[in-house]
């Protein structure tokens, strides 16, 4: 258990490298008690292990290649594994507060085969929401406890504990977990266009784009331009700003609704840009 010190939001964070007492161990298996006491935005994430993220205190913002998700402490995560962007908020506590459970793919392919067939992936998403109940809140307190036992039990007990909990999620969930853990084993990658075109009329950086997209910077550009035949900059701020014009057309958004979300950092900078793109002020549209 740990509370956690100030971040530097250019490094990336290896998880669960960071939470292991000795980086050389190796483990199928791991319960981490993650304490913040202060918003941390936008964390690059390399998550080398499936992750569960029970969120006892606070909000929780995952940014994929292709996809985002928010839950609140009503709401638990299981993340596959890979490159995101975490955004850890306080609520009304002034504590954030999430238990882990990592698992390997080890892990996963041992309980399939004892405990499912193999079935079709339906969809391909890096995330599964669970709604908490009683039996989580119950599970939650059984984990603490085992966090207290003696590391010869550790792994036995933790075996059957990740056991219950899966059996326990596909007898609530049916088909669509079962499907969601086949995917975590899936060897088919995400595709750069896909991963493009989704992050198009976001606010993330072009290195926030090329973290999700398992790349450098430099190396993003150089794919970017031969894909593309144009800077990812360039191309970015033009679909960006002709996004901008068609909601300021709908007539129900004002420049100052809208440039944030999409990577302006502030009002003046937006309109600026809007003017020199289409000769006109936001405003005036």
């Amino acid at each position: 258990m740990a509370i956690s010190q100030k971040k530097n939001k250019m490094a990336i964070e290896n998880i669960p490298e960071i939470y292991l007492k000795n980086t050389i161990d190796h483990t199928d298996l791991f319960i981490y008690d993650f304490r913040m006491t202060e918003d941390v935005i936008k964390t690059k994430v390399n998550l080398n292990m499936h992750m569960f993220s029970f969120l006892q205190e606070g909000k929780k913002q995952v940014h994929f290649s292709d996809v985002a998700v928010a839950v609140n402490k009503e709401q638990s995560l299981l993340l596959k594994k890979g490159n995101c962007l975490w955004t850890e908020l306080l609520d009304k506590e002034a504590i954030y507060f999430c238990k882990l459970l990592f698992f390997s793919d080890k892990k996963l392919k041992e309980f399939l085969k004892k405990h499912t067939t193999e079935i079709i992936i339906k969809d391909k998403v890096p995330y599964f929401t669970i709604e908490n109940d009683t039996f989580i809140t119950s599970y939650l307190n059984s984990l603490t406890t085992i966090n207290l036992a003696s590391s010869v039990f550790m792994e036995s007990m933790l075996s059957v504990k990740f056991e219950e909990l899966m059996l326990y999620l596909i007898n609530k969930y049916g088909a669509s977990f079962e499907s969601y853990l086949y995917s975590l084993i899936s060897n088919k990658t995400s595709d750069f266009q896909k991963i493009i075109e989704k992050n198009s009329y976001t606010n993330l950086t072009l290195e926030e784009i090329a973290f999700l997209c398992n790349m450098s910077l430099s190396t993003f550009k150089r794919y970017f331009i031969k894909e593309y035949n144009v800077s990812p900059g360039k191309w970015l701020r033009h679909k960006r700003l002709l996004k901008a014009k068609e909601l300021l057309e709908e007539g129900n958004l004002k420049s100052s609704d809208i440039y944030l979300d999409l990577g302006y950092n502030n009002l003046s900078n937006f309109s600026s840009a809007f003017k020199q793109k289409f000769g006109i002020n936001p405003k005036d549209v």
